[in-house]
């Protein structure tokens, strides 16, 4: 994904290196620490961005940017250091202060935590020069289409595809993580047209629903596919590099991202620009919960949910990729598409009970997609690679009753909702000790509590 890092101060090269040796990760091929007289500016990046890094120096700035709608940039504006954050958070960026006072900022909390002990997390939408903090986008509401579905449906699908073309036109080759559900099989058969080689890649245990799905849509797109089976050893040996990537010990979060992290590493071994189908649900209306919902609460309800993406799906993303050196490219959170999607009607995402509708029917004309995957209801992640509620029996065997009465309730006032996430906490602390506030972590709505114990 590309990193950055940087001090309001000059002659921090050493520290910001330090910072940067974090999370080379993000930018195996390249780093530049650039000091100037209001900040030393750093930044680590992979080959696919070479240009993007090439005049640092010149712009007094540095920039994780992947498309114009993912970016986190600090630049040097009026003689002061200034964060930015794309409008929905794709790009991760915190900040703090340090022991001097000075803005600290880094992609990753771990990165920041070389500077300082004050970790924040940066809104999305916003610009911050050190003392203000300045919306510049909120994401609302906009007025509806008075248009007949299918011309909204024709509308969306164009967008969608020329979204996705002005991306995947770059590369030789491109890979997509591909569960087989909808949103990514749909990006992954709209970018097929625009790219010379095209791969897929899914991971599961054995007889999971998405890796029969998957194969069905490589078959039909012709990609060169790929994937891994998984069993209980892989996840358990993987979990603490994940959860110190993923930087959060969210029960939901780190469940959906095991099968993520692995499929992101079988990527990387063969692309460096994955296509991700982040976004499609909270857009157009994919979780179960929304049918429960009057149609006049759910553009609300997709409102909330969408700007909640920052610190837990889309984190997850890029943990995800950026772990093994990628970068994932999330085409439904486009600024274009995300405009177009809020202005249709509710009553066309969820319709006679199915949801994401417009989206099944943008998706329907020329036979871009086998129509079992068209209608192929949304499954969750761990349900969907076959992990069901593995790690929630195994947290229960090894975490006793008195212990989890004991151990639930953290420094901070949180309070941890189920074994598991307890399980996950244990690990995130091996890493992230020294961290005391945790308010820049987020949490899955809707998240499990359960008060047995």
């Amino acid at each position: 994904m590309g990193g950055i890092a940087g001090i309001a101060e000059p002659g921090m090269v050493v520290d910001v290196n330090n910072m940067l040796d974090k999370i080379e990760h993000r930018g195996p091929d390249d780093r530049k620490v650039v000091e100037h007289d209001e900040a030393t500016l750093g930044a680590v990046w992979t080959k696919t961005q070479e240009d993007q890094m090439s005049n640092l120096e010149q712009s007094h700035s540095v920039m994780d940017c992947v498309s114009g709608g993912h970016i986190a940039c600090a630049q040097i504006r009026k003689n002061k250091l200034e964060l930015i954050r794309d409008q929905l958070g794709v790009a991760p960026l915190y900040y703090g202060y340090n022991e001097n006072g000075a803005l600290c900022f880094a992609s990753e909390v771990k990165a920041l935590l070389k500077a300082t002990n004050d970790i924040h997390i940066m809104p999305p939408g916003h610009r911050f020069d050190g003392t203000v903090m300045k919306p510049y986008y909120r994401l609302k509401q906009k007025s509806l289409l008075n248009k007949r579905s299918e011309q909204i449906a024709e509308e969306l699908k164009e967008r969608l595809d020329n979204t996705v073309a002005s991306f995947v036109e770059e590369f030789d080759k491109i890979g997509s993580w591909l569960s087989g559900g909808l949103d990514s099989s749909a990006l992954t058969a709209l970018a097929r047209p625009h790219v010379k080689k095209l791969y897929t890649f899914s991971a599961g245990f054995s007889g999971a629903p998405d890796l029969k799905y998957a194969k069905k849509v490589a078959e039909y797109l012709g990609s060169d596919h790929h994937e891994v089976i998984i069993n209980m050893d892989d996840v358990l040996s993987a979990l603490p590099e994940i959860i110190y990537h993923l930087e959060s010990f969210d029960a939901l979060l780190v469940r959906s991202s095991i099968n993520n992290y692995i499929v992101a590493q079988l990527a990387s071994e063969y692309v460096k620009v994955v296509i991700s189908g982040e976004g499609g649900d909270e857009l157009f209306g994919g979780y179960a919960y929304l049918k429960s919902l009057s149609l006049s609460m759910l553009p609300e309800e997709l409102i909330d949910i969408t700007n909640r993406l920052h610190n837990t799906a889309l984190q997850r993303v890029d943990r995800s990729a950026s772990a093994h050196g990628t970068m994932a490219y999330v085409a439904f959170l486009d600024p274009k598409v995300v405009n177009y999607a809020l202005r249709i009607p509710a009553r066309y995402k969820i319709f006679n009970g199915v949801e994401k509708w417009i989206l099944r029917k943008a998706m329907e004309h020329n036979y871009i997609l086998p129509k079992n995957i068209l209608n192929r209801t949304k499954s969750k992640f761990w349900k969907g690679s076959g992990m069901n509620d593995l790690l929630e029996q195994y947290a229960e065997k090894q975490i006793s009753n008195n212990e989890f009465r004991r151990d639930r309730e953290l420094r901070n006032g949180w309070r941890l909702n189920t074994k598991e996430e307890l399980l996950y906490y244990r690990i995130f602390q091996k890493y992230f000790k020294r961290v005391k506030d945790l308010s820049w972590m987020g949490r899955t709505k809707g998240a499990p509590r359960i008060h047995a114990y």
